[in-house]
């Protein structure tokens, strides 16, 4: 378990403004389609339906099991076009958690919160994991899900110096330190080994973090 943190750690070869970086909308998957059914499915079997679900770092579709009627579902993202085009949000806010983590949103709103392969480029994670907390109904989940894809500039130095252990051991990190989570499960979908030119699936992880009573 990964236990102090430098500085250095979350530093990034491109420190330029994030909103110049996402100011143009990408229309496009980040995983393989093996990795979304895998993302849809652990969110089939966690989140209920008529959940009110936050999606953070949300981007034109949320991959959410389209058979389930949700109450709500909120996007939180960087680029407006992007979430406008996200069929699947009754909402959304535009928000760099990265400048900003405080979520604009009353405490215990949401019954879970998914952030989907996203995690790498939060600099200031705890800070975002004690907020998912606060907006979470108790027993709400957090579902935290990650390949090993990245943009390699705006990955935090910790994550991209990384591999897929260290990064579970990292997010489980981040549960601990925010502190507020009863219960945090690892569930992992390997059906390759890690690598950026390869033939055959993304590797999926999946970690979920409950609310504390």
């Amino acid at each position: 378990m990964i236990s102090n943190f430098s500085p250095r750690d979350f530093t990034r070869q491109d420190e330029s403004d994030d909103t110049n970086f996402y100011v143009a909308p990408r229309m496009v998957a980040h995983i393989d389609e093996h990795a979304i059914a895998a993302v849809t499915d652990a969110i089939r079997r966690h989140v209920p339906a008529q959940a009110r679900v936050l999606d953070i770092m949300s981007s034109y579709h949320s991959h959410l099991p389209q058979e389930v009627r949700y109450q709500e579902v909120v996007g939180l993202g960087m680029n407006e076009a992007e979430l406008q085009a996200n069929t699947q949000l009754s909402r959304f806010v535009v928000q760099n958690l990265n400048k900003n983590p405080e979520l604009p949103f009353p405490d215990a709103q949401f019954d879970a919160v998914i952030n989907t392969v996203s995690v790498q480029y939060l600099k200031r994670p705890v800070e975002v994991f004690r907020e998912i907390a606060r907006v979470l109904k108790p027993d709400g989940i957090s579902l935290v899900n990650f390949s090993d894809r990245m943009f390699p500039t705006k990955a935090v130095r910790i994550w991209y110096e990384g591999n897929n252990e260290s990064h579970i051991a990292l997010v489980q990190r981040y549960y601990e330190l925010a502190g507020g989570y009863a219960n945090v499960e690892v569930e992992q979908h390997v059906d390759t080994q890690a690598s950026w030119l390869r033939r055959g699936h993304d590797p999926l992880f999946v970690i979920i973090g409950t609310k504390a009573y």
